[in-house]
């Protein structure tokens, strides 16, 4: 009966020490990271397209340093003007290379009616780089 109590012991203090000893510390947080308007310096793509045909644009913006990358593209208004933007990505932490280069991403349109329509990217913070395309 002793070796019994003794045992039962043992096991609880082993049991004890492991889920007191697991800890959930987390030592290697990720850095938040932070998003910015990059802007645009120049959109190349067709300038005549289909109805339901997906047209692909090569959009060249920079960033603010090597560091930074591309994030996603949004909405924006410049006064009552409609456009997009681009939005760049850079972590949070010091960056050591500072010399950026201009950075590319492929922006894709699609129209299900034919007309003439207006791409409008934010170059500035007041004026937007506009490239049109036909949709027949």
């Amino acid at each position: 009966m002793k070796s019994f109590k003794l045992k039962s012991a043992l096991v609880v203090l082993f049991l004890s020490t492991v889920f007191v000893s697991c800890s959930n510390d987390d030592d290697h947080a990720v850095a938040p990271v932070k998003s910015k308007v990059a802007l645009v310096t120049e959109v190349k793509g067709p300038a005549t397209g289909k109805i339901n045909e997906e047209l692909s644009y090569d959009v060249t913006f920079i960033v603010d340093n090597a560091c930074g990358e591309f994030d996603k593209i949004s909405d924006v208004t410049i006064g009552s003007v409609k456009g997009l933007q681009v939005e760049a990505k850079y972590p949070s932490e010091v960056c050591t290379q500072q010399v950026p280069d201009p950075k590319k991403t492929v922006y894709k349109f699609k129209s299900a009616t034919k007309g003439t329509f207006e791409i409008k990217f934010k170059k500035s913070e007041t004026e937007f780089l506009t490239t049109k395309v036909v949709i027949e």
